[in-house]
C-alpha cells in the first residue's frame, strides 16, 4: 500500500517537482494543501506518513514554520513526521526546535 505525503505551500510548479520525486523514487501518493486551515482539515480526515511544508506559503507568503508548531501542538497530529522544504540552515533549525524532521531545499531536487 502506497504510503501517503501531504505538500503544503507549494506552488504549482514546485509541488508538480516535488510530487514527481516521489512517486516516481517511492511508493508514494502525494496530496497539496495550500495553507493551515485545508493541511489541518485533511491531517484530520486523512492519516499521512509525511507532511512538506514550504517554508515561505505560495497562497499569502506566510511562514511554514506556523504549520509545523500547530500540527506539533495537535495530540492527535505531533507524532507524524514533518519536514519544512528551504534552502537555509537557519530555518531548518527553527523547524527542528518545533519538532521537524531535517528537510531539504528545492536546490537539491535535482542532486541524487
Amino acid at each position: 500500500m502506497p504510503k501517503k505525503v501531504l505538500d503544503v505551500g507549494n506552488c504549482g510548479p514546485d509541488h508538480s517537482a516535488i510530487r514527481g520525486l516521489i512517486e516516481r523514487n517511492f511508493d508514494a501518493d502525494v496530496t497539496q494543501a495550500h495553507g493551515l486551515e485545508d493541511t489541518m482539515e485533511l491531517m484530520q480526515q486523512s492519516t499521512f506518513d509525511l507532511v512538506l511544508v514550504n517554508r515561505k506559503l505560495d497562497q499569502d507568503y506566510s511562514d511554514g514554520l506556523r504549520i509545523i508548531e500547530e500540527i506539533k501542538l495537535d495530540d492527535g497530529l505531533r507524532t507524524v513526521p514533518v519536514m519544512l522544504i528551504t534552502n537555509f540552515e537557519e530555518h531548518q533549525d527553527l523547524a527542528r526546535k518545533a519538532g521537524a524532521e531535517t528537510g531539504f531545499g528545492k536546490l537539491s531536487l535535482d542532486s541524487p
